[in-house]
C-alpha cells in the first residue's frame, strides 16, 4: 500500500501519523510512505529522523481575529493544494491521512478533489479547526475520544479509533525503563514532566514540593524539566534541599519516554491528546494540569474525560502549587487501592489496537476504491 502522510505543527500531531506507518509495515513488506509536512513545523526536523521520506510545503494557520494575515494565509493555502496535487499525481498513493494541524489543509483537499481516498484523525476531544474543515472532505473520519463523533456532523463516515500512538507504547519493557533511570526494579515512580518543552509552572510546582517529599518513604520523583528549564529548575531545587536526595531524579529530557512510562506508577503531566493515549494504554494513574494557552482549551477537555472515568485526577494550573501537587499526588501513591482503581479506568480507556484499527481502514477505503 501506498500512503501520504500529513500531521504538523507539533508531536500531538505527528506521533500518531508515524504510529499508523510502523502498524502498517509491520503487516505489509511492500508498503510505501510519502510524509508531506509545513517547513515550520517540528515534522521538518522529527519525521526524517524517523527515516521516512519527507516533502514541505509553506503554510500558515489562519488566525482568530480578523487580519489581513489571513488575506496570505489563503493564498498559500491555494499554492499549497496545487504543491501536493503534483506531489500526489507523482506519488500516486492509494490513500491519504491527515493527523491534525493546518498542514493537513492543502494536502487531504488536494487528495479529495483527484478522488483518492482520505482519512483524517483527530487526537483531541474538542476537533481542530483544520480537521473540522476537512471533514466534508474525507471519506472517514477518526476520534480519539468515544463520544466525539457528534462534533463532525457533516463526516461521510466517524469512527472511533482511539489513538494510534496507543499502540506504540503497549511494547515498552519496563525493565529498561527501570534501567535508564537507575531505578531499583519494582520501585514505585512518579514521573513528572511538563510535555517535550517542559512548562515553567509544572518546574515551579517542583520546587516547591520537594521540600516536602522527605515522607513520601520509598518513592522515587523523576523530574523531567524539558531542556530549555533544566539548569533553572535544577539550582532551585539545589537552593531547596542543598543537595539532591537519590529517590529524586532531574533530567533534561527522556529520549526513551514508552519505556520510562512502562515502569511509572504515577505520571503528573499536561493533558495533551497523544500523552493520554500512551498513559490509558498502560493503565498509569494520572495527575493531570492541562495547559491553558491552547486553542479552545481542548487539555482541560482531554482531561475531564479521564476524570470523568476515575482515571486521573485534574489540577488547573490557576490552583498549581507545591502543596497542591502533593497533595493530589499522595491521595493516590498513599492507597494501595485507589491506585489500583485508578489504574483499571485508565486501562479500561485506553485502545491498545488503535493503530490497526486505523489501517483496516485504511484497507477499507482502498478496497472500496477498487470495486
Amino acid at each position: 500500500m501506498r500512503v501520504v502522510l500529513s500531521g504538523g505543527g507539533t508531536g500531538g500531531h505527528i506521533y500518531p501519523a508515524v504510529a499508523v506507518a510502523r502498524a502498517l509495515e509491520s503487516e505489509t513488506e511492500n508498503s510505501a510512505f510519502l510524509y508531506i509536512g509545513g517547513k515550520r513545523g517540528q515534522e521538518s526536523r522529527l519525521v526524517p529522523q524517523e527515516n521516512l521520506p519527507f516533502k514541505a510545503i509553506d503554510i500558515t494557520g489562519f488566525r482568530r481575529k480578523l487580519s489581513m494575515d489571513n488575506v496570505k494565509t489563503v493564498m498559500r493555502f491555494l499554492k499549497g493544494v496545487k504543491e501536493c496535487k503534483e506531489m500526489l499525481q507523482e506519488f500516486k498513493p492509494d490513500v491519504v491521512i491527515g493527523t491534525g494541524g493546518y498542514v493537513c489543509g492543502p494536502v487531504v483537499y488536494a487528495a479529495s478533489r483527484l478522488g483518492i481516498p482520505t482519512l483524517i484523525h483527530e487526537q483531541n476531544a474538542i476537533p481542530g479547526l483544520t480537521n473540522k474543515f476537512l471533514s466534508r472532505y474525507a471519506d472517514t473520519v477518526c476520534v480519539s475520544f468515544e463520544g466525539t463523533e457528534k462534533a463532525f456532523p457533516a463526516g461521510k463516515r466517524v469512527v472511533y479509533t482511539g489513538n494510534p500512538r496507543a499502540t506504540a507504547v503497549t511494547a515498552a519493557n519496563p525493565l529498561r525503563g527501570f534501567a535508564s533511570l537507575g531505578i531499583p526494579e519494582g520501585s514505585t515512580v512518579v514521573l513528572v514532566v511538563g510535555g517535550s518543552g517542559g512548562a515553567r509552572a509544572i518546574n515551579r510546582a517542583m520546587i516547591e514540593m520537594a521540600p516536602m517529599l522527605e515522607k513520601s518513604g520509598g518513592v522515587h520523583y523523576v523530574y523531567v524539566t524539558g531542556e530549555s528549564y533544566f539548569e533553572e529548575t535544577r539550582k532551585g531545587l539545589r537552593e531547596q534541599l542543598g543537595s539532591l536526595p537519590n529517590w529524586l531524579h532531574v533530567l533534561p529530557y527522556v529520549h526513551n519516554m514508552p519505556e520510562v512510562l512502562a515502569c511509572t506508577s504515577l505520571i503528573v503531566n499536561r493533558a495533551g491528546a497523544s500523552t493520554l493515549a500512551e498513559i490509558t494504554a498502560l493503565g498509569i494513574p494520572a495527575v493531570l494540569i492541562p495547559s491553558p494557552n491552547v486553542t479552545n482549551n481542548h487539555q482541560e477537555a482531554n482531561a475531564r474525560a479521564l476524570e470523568r472515568e476515575g482515571a486521573a485526577t485534574v489540577l488547573l494550573e490557576k490552583d498549581l502549587s507545591g502543596k497542591a501537587l502533593l497533595e493530589a499526588v499522595q491521595r493516590i501513591t498513599g492507597s494501595a487501592e485507589v491506585r489500583r482503581g485508578m489504574a483499571e479506568a485508565s486501562r479500561r480507556l485506553g485502545k491498545r489496537d488503535s493503530a490497526m484499527l486505523v489501517v483496516e481502514e485504511m484497507r477499507r477505503l482502498t478496497a472500496a476504491r477498487r470495486q
